[in-house]
């Protein structure tokens, strides 16, 4: 059994607040928000990549292939908000995402559906992940 270090714990803790605190009010970072009507469901939330154009006739980048300018992504699930850079849905995405195409007559798009346990799981292999993925 080990020896709880509370100066250890403290700093974590502190770094926490700093990644929170600079993503609320830092003024060149953007999120996209998100929700999932089904994530509590199935589990999954979708990450949209393309989206198909009537008038073009085509499939054409949209969701997270679209937003150029958004830093974070993140998505709001009941209550809770989960907030990652976007290179680690990109990654969610490469590790565990299932390919899905939602054909709809309004609006058909294709994307990935990733679980939100597999989301949480990518953080452990994200680069800046030590101190931030305990404060998202």
């Amino acid at each position: 059994m080990s020896i709880p270090d509370f100066h250890g714990d403290l700093r974590f803790g502190q770094e926490g607040e700093v990644y929170v605190n600079h993503l609320l009010t830092a003024p060149i970072e953007t999120v996209e928000v998100k929700r999932d009507r089904r994530w509590k469901e199935t589990g999954n939330v979708y990450i949209e990549t393309e989206c198909w154009s009537d008038v073009l006739e085509c499939w054409y980048p949209s969701g997270i292939n679209a937003r150029k300018e958004a830093t974070h992504w993140s998505f709001v699930l009941e209550e809770a908000v989960v907030i990652f850079p976007i290179e680690t849905f990109r990654k969610a995405i490469a590790m565990y995402g299932i390919k899905r195409e939602m054909n709809r007559a309004e609006y058909s798009t294709k994307g990935f559906t990733v679980t939100v346990n597999d989301l949480l799981r990518v953080t452990s292999h994200h680069p800046q992940s030590a101190s931030q993925s305990q404060s998202t």
